[in-house]
């Protein structure tokens, strides 16, 4: 079952449950989905659709970090109730150590194509594979930081 078709089950299941919390969070998911596939024309994947929850996970954080700075616990809660909603819909995250492999096999094989160890001004190159290797299955601010101990190294 695709991850857009389990997306839709969960929000019938919402529904009957009459679980309107969740509800809201899935239809704000399944509108992200659709804004996106109707911008850019295309069906969305299940990696696609990993993107979408990414960012909005992305922004629950930033959210909850200010509310939580205003004083406004009320709202933080609401919205790590909706991130824990859909954190349902990530895959398995990889853990630090997975990280480092893999950023240090992509700074291997831009140093064996470059002939020459990277250095600070190829983070943006290391970062675009890592991004593209490692979308959907790591924490992209983990990711930066091992590139970043990766070039420092």
């Amino acid at each position: 079952m695709s991850l857009k078709a389990q997306i839709t089950e969960d929000m019938k299941t919402a529904m009957r449950a009459k679980d309107m919390e969740r509800l809201g969070t899935i239809r704000l998911l399944q509108a992200a989905i659709k804004q996106r596939e109707v911008d850019e024309r295309i069906e969305l994947d299940d990696a696609a659709v990993v993107g979408v929850v990414d960012k909005l996970i992305k922004q629950r954080k930033d959210s909850i970090t200010a509310f939580e700075q205003a004083g406004r616990q009320d709202l933080a809660d609401k919205e790590k109730a909706e991130m824990a909603v859909l954190q349902v819909y990530l895959p398995e995250r990889m853990g630090e150590a997975e990280i480092a492999a893999a950023v240090q096999a992509i700074a291997a094989a831009f140093e064996a194509e470059q002939g020459r160890k990277p250095g600070a001004p190829d983070m943006g190159k290391i970062m675009g594979a890592a991004k593209a290797q490692l979308a959907g299955k790591a924490d992209m601010g983990q990711v930066s930081a091992a590139v970043k101990a990766v070039l420092a190294g």
